[in-house]
């Protein structure tokens, strides 16, 4: 359109898309100068390739699959709380993931509920570590994920659809047949994709839950090759197998994302008329009841066992608190600096800078990491600008997923006004104050709430190049837990888990509040 040509300018975007490039592939190739020449990928790392690749198509297949019947039944029934619920679905999402494993641990572990159960029925304990613990961490992020992915497909089915299938007298098996799976099918695959493309960079999960050289993910073995052997050139040669993995598994993502849909309606209210019988409302009830506990009982027990536990944490983890604020604060601020000339450059014609953005999904923190302390090595002191690497990264690791919040209704805005601008002469600064930023509060305060939240619970860098006497809430957790000091550590977790629920409420309120005032 006329207008967006002329409010829209491509430059700075195009400039930020070469700083993420630059950041991500620069640090690759600085590890990899770095490396001495040797051997290629021994038994070891295709053993990690492997588990990787394996244990990702088992969560992303198990989300999926618990997830069909729980969206079916979510788009089926209305009930108290539903609302709730759906928005509930977020929660693991933005849920720091040292936190997660510790409800898990509470529920699944050796002292945790399941296994007393079992104990008491006299029957075999289970055991969370090793390969089924990372895939039961998986599903834990991304059951909602799914979950919500294919609720939207059914959503997305116009009313006219189900009231003419109601019309022709549609049983079960022809509202499947019909609507249901055709549905399913465009739905589907894009969500296994995502998902796949979530676990396959897995690092605290494997970290905490992995049990040993049998359950090491790519990412894991990444840093091992940096903490332990200090093997540069394996550690570039699997970050590199890693990109290409997840960037083959984010670009399939994308291209079945944009799947030819059932067309438009006449936007009525959605009424089923197929949710009769007792045992449709069994099967709808049980879903949404186990989605529920699953999903509710792990964080209960993270409160619960955090609540007995805050008065046994030690000084440093207050201290650890706060640097973790700051890093989120700083990450959140390098994000909007990198992801609004992005997203205001690929809603018009440059629409390629979206995928530069989304280097960030497919590439390893600690090898950016790596990178960035090699280059800075020279001309200061690396260990001495940690917390700074940290929020950079952090920053380059949420892009992705700010661009996909950003983009659209930067386009839209884009559309709407960006012929009026031209005609008064608003452009650059002033159509970027006057005209953007106050229509799309609501999506920049969603953006910038998820990276907060996601960089005070992150594990990564930190826990590579951190020294005993700095540490993020995260690292602080971890090394409690080490030290088996499981009350302070629960303590802490209830701590992260407040703090990254309340700086991801904060943003949003205050970006939604904006928008309706």
């Amino acid at each position: 359109m006329a207008g967006r040509a002329v409010a829209i300018r491509s430059w700075p975007g195009a400039v930020a898309a070469a700083l993420v490039a630059a950041i991500v592939l620069g640090t690759l190739l600085a590890v990899a100068l770095r490396a001495e020449a040797g051997r290629g990928l021994g038994a070891s790392e295709w053993a990690a390739i492997r588990f990787t690749i394996w244990q990702a198509v088992l969560s992303a297949v198990l989300s999926v699959a618990f997830a069909i019947p729980v969206a079916r039944a979510l788009a089926r029934r209305r009930f108290f709380g539903r609302q709730l619920l759906i928005t509930l679905l977020g929660a693991p999402f933005i849920l720091p993931v040292i936190v997660a494993v510790l409800g898990l641990l509470a529920v699944f572990g050796r002292s945790g509920i399941l296994n007393d159960i079992l104990r008491f029925l006299g029957l075999p304990e289970v055991q969370i570590y090793g390969l089924h613990g990372v895939v039961l961490a998986h599903v834990f992020f991304n059951l909602p994920l799914a979950t919500r992915l294919i609720l939207m497909g059914w959503q997305q089915v116009p009313a006219e659809r189900f009231r003419l299938a109601a019309q022709l007298g549609f049983g079960a098996r022809e509202m499947w047949r019909v609507i249901e799976a055709p549905m399913l099918r465009r739905a589907v695959p894009p969500a296994l994709a995502v998902i796949f493309a979530i676990c396959l960079s897995s690092f605290a999960v494997a970290l905490t839950l992995g049990g040993g050289p049998r359950a090491t993910t790519v990412e894991l073995a990444i840093y091992q090759a940096f903490r332990f052997d200090f093997d540069l050139g394996r550690a570039a040669l699997l970050s590199l197998v890693q990109l290409l993995l997840v960037g083959t598994a984010a670009l399939l993502a994308l291209r079945l994302s944009g799947r030819e849909g059932f067309g438009a309606g006449l936007d009525r209210p959605v009424r089923r008329w197929d949710t009769g019988g007792l045992g449709r409302i069994s099967l709808d009830s049980v879903s949404i009841s186990f989605a529920a506990l699953f999903l509710l009982l792990p964080l209960s027990m993270v409160v619960l066992e955090g609540l007995a536990g805050v008065a046994t944490m030690p000084a440093q983890v207050w201290e650890a608190a706060v640097v973790s604020l700051g890093i989120a604060l700083v990450s959140t601020a390098l994000m909007l600096i990198l992801a609004l000339p992005i997203a205001i450059a690929a809603s018009g014609r440059a629409r390629w800078l979206e995928a530069v953005g989304l280097l960030g999904i497919a590439a390893s923190p600690l090898v950016i990491g790596t990178g960035l302390f090699i280059v800075i090595h020279p001309i200061a002191n690396p260990f001495a600008l940690a917390l700074p690497v940290t929020a950079l990264v952090n920053a380059v690791m949420a892009l992705p997923f700010a661009l996909r919040i950003l983009i659209g209704p930067v386009r839209d805005v884009s559309d709407n006004y960006g012929r009026l601008s031209a005609s008064l002469g608003v452009t650059g600064a002033a159509w970027l104050r006057l005209v953007l930023l106050p229509r799309i509060r609501a999506p920049l305060g969603f953006a910038c709430g998820l990276t907060a939240a996601l960089s005070m619970g992150d594990l990564g860098v930190i826990a590579l190049f951190a020294d005993p006497e700095t540490a993020t809430l995260p690292l602080q957790m971890y090394r409690l837990m080490g030290a088996y000091r499981i009350e302070a550590a629960s303590g802490a977790g209830l701590l992260l888990l407040v703090l990254s629920f309340g700086l991801f409420w904060l943003c949003d309120k205050g970006g939604r509040g904006r928008a309706d005032g």
